[in-house]
């Protein structure tokens, strides 16, 4: 099979809906409900958009296995271009969602092409892994990945909760496979993904009595046993009052294992505590790094703009104070930019020829982002200010015997209020709704939590050598003798 459609990908994930539940209300097709179908629609437009002959060229390329068309998303580079076209792909679905949907699957496949790169790090099971990622990228299929124990007692290892398989578990082996039990957090994007991806992600380093719990497999998110607690939905507005919000809402959900069967050519870490405490060294970071960072360049430029669009309707982009606050968001974008460009030029390669972005410029976007986004989305509150609640409670206003109201006193100098009410509907959707808190508290911990993101990778795994070799060097260029003579006076 090569590259899906949006109406193959629409067929498939229809056919086999995972179980899903909203409160007390389990989806039987996430494709018609009116809390999932505005993503799944957005996601199928997102496969559309690899057929576009507008972006065919950067977002498919022929599979070295079979010949077909397949995602660029897959495509294991081994020259600069390659890194070129995969960062392009990803801003392309960036940009389709104005940065929105932090997990398209393009992030997991960016995570999948990193492990099979690094596949000989798994030891026996490699070959599964390089098998999976083969079998992913011929069926372009979407993955969502749970990684994080429920936060029931933190102070506590795995071993230690309150219930056996209050994280998840092995239960048993069986000759099929492994036999799973508890759950996995926070997996977003889950309702509309063919496959889940799950390995543990934590900063307690597991031990022996944690092996249970120290997996990494991969398998159908319709596969019995598996079921979906998700949060409340924030997509059941119409697209006029709620017009981000109905398109974008990914979703997240809590995953329960209840004796789910993990097939044994699934399982890629069977309770091997030593390498789960050293999966950091497949380095997908490098792979994610690159999508994440062209999402946030995408959802700050989004931000920018609407800002600016917004602030030129009344006429206060002419304001200092504006222009500085507009000015700092385009900053971000900028150094983000430049980051995505470091790590690109100054890539490593394998010796198996693959050519790895350069990790270090990334995790300053990745550890600085977290800090920027909140501040962007102060910034888009403060520029609009009033605007943000100006607007009628909901579209049926401009059909109704107060729409004479409307057309005097909410259009701006130059533009109706229909326009007006339209952009500053988007504006609020981002700055002051329920879907806009929660994509603040996404950027502030999608990648973990932030303080020991930053102590892990900008203090304890940064290159410190040549900072330290500046100060020596400077201080290796003097001592006491260049200054007191041999009589002890300071020598002019």
């Amino acid at each position: 099979m090569s590259a899906r459609t949006g109406n193959q990908y629409l067929e498939q994930i229809c056919k086999n809906s995972p179980e899903v539940w909203i409160g007390a209300d389990r989806v039987t097709d996430v494709t018609a409900h009116s809390a999932t179908q505005g993503a799944a629609h957005e996601i199928a437009r997102l496969y559309d958009l690899q057929h576009d002959a507008r972006y065919r060229g950067d977002m498919l390329f022929t599979s070295p296995t079979t010949g077909q068309q397949v995602g660029t998303q897959f495509l294991v580079p081994t020259k600069q271009e390659d890194l070129l076209r995969r960062r392009r792909a990803h801003k392309i679905w960036a940009d389709a969602t104005c940065g929105l949907m932090g997990r398209t699957t393009d992030f997991i496949g960016a995570m999948l092409t990193a492990w099979y790169v690094n596949a000989d790090f798994f030891g026996d099971t490699a070959d599964r892994v390089r098998d999976y990622f083969e079998y992913v990228r011929e069926n372009d299929l979407f993955l969502t990945h749970a990684i994080i124990d429920p936060p029931v007692d933190r102070s506590r290892p795995p071993s230690q909760q309150p219930d056996r398989f209050t994280y998840l578990g092995v239960e048993a082996e069986a000759e099929e496979g492994l036999i799973v039990s508890g759950a996995k957090m926070l997996a977003t994007a889950a309702p509309y993904a063919d496959e889940i991806l799950v390995w543990p992600f934590s900063r307690r380093n597991h031990e022996a009595a944690d092996a249970p719990y120290a997996l990494a497999f991969a398998i159908p998110t319709n596969s019995e046993g598996l079921r979906f607690i998700s949060r409340e939905p924030y997509s059941s507005g119409n697209r006029f009052d709620h017009p981000l919000a109905s398109r974008f809402d990914e979703m997240d959900a809590v995953v329960v294992f209840d004796r789910v069967l993990v097939p044994w050519n699934r399982v890629f870490l069977n309770q091997d505590y030593d390498r789960v405490n050293r999966i950091w060294e497949i380095n997908s970071n490098a792979f994610t790094g690159v999508q994440s960072s062209a999402r946030l360049m995408s959802k700050l430029q989004f931000v920018a703009g609407l800002a600016k669009r917004a602030t030129e309707l009344v006429r206060t982009d002419q304001f200092p104070q504006v222009r500085d606050m507009l000015g700092e968001i385009t900053t971000y974008i900028e150094l983000t930019r430049a980051a995505l460009i470091a790590s690109e030029t100054t890539a490593e390669t394998t010796a198996s020829g693959a050519v790895v972005p350069n990790v270090t410029p990334l995790y300053a976007v990745r550890n600085s982002g977290n800090r920027w986004y909140p501040r962007v989305r102060e910034l888009l509150q403060l520029t609009v200010a009033g605007g943000l609640l100006y607007q009628p409670a909901d579209v049926s206003a401009f059909r109704s015997e107060i729409a004479g109201d409307l057309d005097k006193f909410y259009r701006g100098p130059e533009v109706a209020a229909e326009d007006r009410v339209k952009l500053y509907k988007v504006a609020a959707d981002l700055a002051v709704s329920g879907f806009g808190g929660r994509h603040e508290l996404y950027e502030r911990f999608y990648a973990g939590d932030p303080l020991f993101l930053r102590i892990n990778t900008q203090f304890q795994m940064y290159d410190w050598a040549h900072p330290l070799d500046l100060v020596d060097s400077l201080l290796d260029s003097y001592g006491v003798d260049d200054v007191l003579g041999a009589s002890g006076e300071e020598v002019t």
